[in-house]
C-alpha cells in the first residue's frame, strides 16, 4: 500500500510533571500491548447478510431515525463484514499487536435463541480470527457491545432476568467456537451506558426513558449474566483453553469544584465506576454502601413499598464478586463533581445529591460529552488502583473525535498526553498491562451517526467501496509501535 501522507516527528528534550528531564521519550513496558478497538454494529454492516438476524439497533434505527444525529444506520457502515482482510491488514502494517472487535448476537443466533445458530455467522468470525492470528495480531473477543436481537428487546430486553439466561446461551457458543484461538475474553461492553442511556434514557437504544428504576433492574442483570458466563468459562473451558475473561466499564475521573471538598469526588466515582465495579472487585462485593444508603432513602421518602435498587441476596453477592481476571477500562475524559444539599425530609437530588460540570478551559471535541482532561487518566488508573487493589489493568477504549480531518494534530495530541499519564500512573504502581486506541477506524457513532470522527483510518462513507485513508494520527501509532516508545509531539504535517 502506498500512502502520500507523512508526518515528521520532532524529538526534544520536555520537562514532565514529576519535574524529570526525559531526553528520549516514554518506553513502554515489555510485555505491553498496543491495540485498537472496534464493535460489531459501529463496523460491520452487512445487516441482514448471509442471514443475519434484525437487531435491537437495526430496529431502532429504522424506525426511529429522529433520533439519530444525522438520521443514518449501520446498515453498511464501513463494510467490515465484507471488507475485514483489508483491514486486518492494515492494523498489521501499523504494527498493532492485538484488535478488539465484538460479536454480533444476531449474526450468531439469527432468531435470537440458541435452537438456531447460523453457520455462515460462525464461519465469518472464524474467518476473521484466523485472519487476525495469521497477520501476528491477537483477537481480543468483545462478547456483547450493545446489539442483541431484536426479539430479545421485545421480550423486554436487559430489564427481563431472562436475559441472563439467554446472554450465557450466547456466550457459551461463543467459547466453544471461538475460545481455541482467543486468549482475551470481555463479556459486556460499558453496562452503565446501555442500561442509563437505552432504559433510563433516550441516548441508545432502545430509549425507553424510564429514569431512576429501569437502569438499576437493567444493571443488576448485567451483572448477573455477567458473573454466570464467567464461570461457564472456568468451569467448562478455561482449562483447555487458558484464556482470561474480564468486563469493560466505562470509568470518568472526577475532580472537586472547591479544595476543602474531599468527599464529592469519592461518591461520584462509586455512582459512576464502583456501581458496576465494586460487586466485582471490591473485597466485600455488592453495591457501594453510599449507593445503598442514599437509594434506599429516597425509596422511603418516595413512597416506594421498596428501594429501586434490587438487592442481590449473600450467595448472589458471593457469586459475582471476583468474576474478573482483569479490570477493562474504557476512559475518554473527566467531571467535576458539584454536591447537592439535601434538604430535611427531601431525597436526594438524582438519587445521588451531587452534579457534574466541565471546567471551560478544558478543550473540546467534536463530541459534546468529550473534554480533554489528560491528568483525568492519570487519575482514574491510581482510582481503580486504591479501591481495587493490584489487579491487572486493561485500557480498553481511549480516544478523541474530530470533524474527519487527515491532518489530526488535535487527535495526536491527545493519545501523546493521555498515553504519558498512564505511563506515569504505571511508573506510581498502577498495574496497567494494555491500551487500545478507539478507534481503528472512522464508524457509527450510536446516536451521533457518523458526525463524529474517533478513527486512525478516514472512511469515506459517500463511497460505495468506504474507501480507507491514513490519517496522521495512523502514521504517528505506526512509529510509537516501532519503537514501542512515546515521543513528545511537535509537529504533524501532510505533504502531498
Amino acid at each position: 500500500m502506498k500512502f502520500n501522507l507523512s508526518f515528521v516527528l520532532l524529538i526534544t528534550f520536555i520537562k514532565d510533571i514529576h519535574g524529570e528531564h526525559c531526553e528520549k521519550g516514554w518506553p513502554f513496558p515489555q510485555d505491553f500491548l498496543i491495540g485498537a478497538a472496534s464493535a460489531a454494529y459501529q463496523v460491520e454492516g452487512g445487516w441482514n447478510a448471509s442471514g443475519k438476524g434484525e437487531n435491537n439497533w437495526d430496529w431502532f434505527t429504522h424506525n426511529k431515525p429522529w433520533m439519530i444525529a444525522d438520521q443514518s444506520n449501520g446498515d453498511v457502515a464501513c463494510d467490515s463484514f465484507h471488507k475485514y482482510k483489508k483491514d486486518v491488514a492494515i492494523m498489521k502494517d501499523i504494527g498493532f499487536d492485538f484488535y478488539r472487535f465484538s460479536i454480533s448476537w444476531s449474526r450468531i443466533f439469527p432468531t435470537g435463541f440458541a435452537n438456531d445458530i447460523s453457520k455462515d455467522g460462525i464461519k465469518y468470525y472464524h474467518d476473521l480470527i484466523h485472519e487476525l492470528r495469521s497477520k501476528g495480531l491477537e483477537p481480543f473477543v468483545t462478547i456483547y457491545h450493545w446489539d442483541h436481537p431484536q426479539v430479545l428487546e421485545q421480550m423486554g430486553g436487559w430489564i427481563n432476568e431472562m436475559m441472563v439466561d439467554w446472554f450465557t446461551d450466547f456466550s457459551k457458543i461463543v467459547f466453544q467456537e471461538f475460545g481455541p484461538k482467543v486468549k482475551y475474553f470481555v463479556t459486556i461492553n460499558e453496562p452503565s451506558s446501555f442500561c442509563y442511556g437505552g432504559y433510563g434514557g433516550t441516548s441508545k437504544a432502545p430509549a425507553w426513558n424510564l429514569p431512576l428504576n429501569a437502569e438499576y433492574l437493567c444493571m443488576h442483570n448485567v451483572l448477573k449474566a455477567h458473573a454466570k458466563a464467567y464461570h461457564m468459562y472456568y468451569e467448562k473451558f478455561r482449562s483447555t483453553q487458558n484464556g482470561i475473561i474480564g468486563i469493560a466499564l466505562p470509568c470518568n475521573h472526577y475532580f472537586h469544584k472547591n479544595e476543602e471538598d474531599s468527599i464529592t469526588p469519592d461518591i461520584a466515582f462509586q455512582y459512576d465506576c464502583g456501581w458496576m465495579a465494586n460487586p466485582i472487585f471490591s473485597k466485600d462485593g455488592d453495591y457501594p454502601k453510599i449507593m445503598r444508603e442514599r437509594i434506599d432513602e429516597n425509596s422511603r421518602i418516595q413512597g416506594w413499598p421498596r428501594s429501586r435498587l434490587p438487592k442481590f441476596t449473600q450467595t448472589e453477592v458471593e457469586y459475582i464478586r471476583g468474576t474478573s481476571d482483569y479490570f477493562g477500562l474504557n476512559h475518554y475524559t473527566s467531571y467535576i463533581a458539584v454536591p447537592v444539599q439535601k434538604e430535611v425530609n427531601k431525597g436526594w437530588a438524582n438519587d445521588r445529591g451531587f452534579y457534574q460540570i466541565v471546567d471551560p478551559k478544558w478543550p473540546v471535541s467534536a463530541s459534546s460529552w468529550l473534554r480533554v482532561v489528560p491528568e483525568g487518566f492519570g487519575g482514574i488508573l491510581r482510582k481503580i488502583t486504591k479501591e481495587y487493589g493490584n489487579t491487572p489493568i486493561y485500557v480498553l477504549e481511549n480516544g478523541y473525535s474530530d470533524t474527519g480531518s487527515l491532518n489530526d494534530l488535535d487527535r495526536i495530541n491527545y493519545y501523546y498526553s493521555y498515553l504519558k499519564e498512564m505511563l506515569l500512573a504505571i511508573k506510581d504502581g498502577c498495574n496497567v498491562k494494555s491500551y487500545a486506541a478507539w478507534s481503528i477506524m472512522d464508524n457509527y457513532e450510536w446516536t451521533e451517526g457518523y458526525n463524529a470522527h474517533f478513527g486512525l483510518l478516514q472512511v469515506d462513507f459517500n463511497d460505495a467501496r468506504r474507501k480507507r485513508t491514513y490519517k496522521n494520527s495512523a502514521h504517528w501509532f505506526k512509529n510509537l509501535l516501532q519503537s514501542r516508545t512515546l515521543l513528545p509531539v511537535q509537529n504533524c504535517t501532510n505533504n502531498n
